[in-house]
């Protein structure tokens, strides 16, 4: 059993679209789909969203072995709290040691995109191969590269199209900071020391008083992203789907 999406249609239909009813959307039309979360500064938000329409969607954590330990401890006590049923660590292949043999110590250092490709945009690939699309917490305001991130679209991941889907796409910061307030949600530990933007902490650091918010990653050179948002475009008018048996 197949079913064709109009992923033009959806996306104009969408574009003013509560970031519940995006989600329920593509609930309803994705038969496997999934949420891929950092656990950083702003994603209560978007996991919160998860948890009200189904928290038994798989979400999807990049393990990369850098992390800060307060980021590791808030993935457990945010999913917890809210109750999140299936978050999946995705591990890269090679462990912090055996990168360090395979491609020399400080990888992060000397190559930046390649070890985020190692850690990052490999595991992610593998992991969304079981699925036919996935939501994330990209927003607009957050980098010129995002500016233009549609609420849905179709991409095209090692050579198959899926939908991936933006929520938050119009979300302001102040959109943000309000969601966390009204409901009372926690936000990561390090976002109330000077981190308003957090990855590995070996490329992270501290945001000075009057920088960019997303200044405090990979600072000092002219890398903004880690490259899994880096999308190829896909057929732009329709999607095959399998029902959720696979076939």
């Amino acid at each position: 059993m197949t079913a064709t999406l109009d992923i033009d249609q959806a996306a104009t239909e969408l574009e003013h679209a509560d970031a519940a009813d995006v989600l329920r959307w593509a609930t309803a039309n994705l038969p496997r789909f999934a949420v891929s979360s950092s656990f950083g500064a702003d994603s209560a938000v978007l996991l919160h969203l998860i948890a009200q329409v189904d928290a038994n969607i798989p979400v999807l954590f990049l393990e990369t072995g850098f992390h800060f330990p307060e980021t590791l401890r808030y993935r457990h006590d945010l999913a917890e709290l809210l109750g999140l049923r299936d978050v999946r660590d995705l591990k890269p292949e090679l462990t912090v040691v055996q990168q360090a043999s395979e491609h020399g110590g400080g990888l992060y250092v000397r190559d930046s995109d390649g070890c985020c490709a190692i850690r990052k945009v490999e595991p992610l690939n593998r992991a969304l191969r079981e699925f036919d699309g996935w939501a994330s917490g990209v927003r607009r305001g957050q980098t010129s590269e995002r500016a233009e991130t549609p609420v849905v679209q179709t991409v095209n991941r090692e050579g198959r199209d899926m939908v991936k889907v933006s929520p938050l796409a119009r979300w302001s910061t102040e959109d943000v900071d309000g969601y966390l307030a009204h409901h009372g949600l926690p936000r990561h530990p390090l976002a109330e020391v000077g981190y308003p933007s957090i990855g590995c902490a070996p490329c992270t650091r501290a945001v000075l008083p009057g920088e960019d918010p997303r200044a405090g990653r990979w600072a000092g050179s002219a890398k903004t992203e880690c490259g899994i948002h880096i999308e190829l475009p896909g057929e732009p008018v329709a999607l095959e789907l399998r029902d959720r048996s696979g076939r």
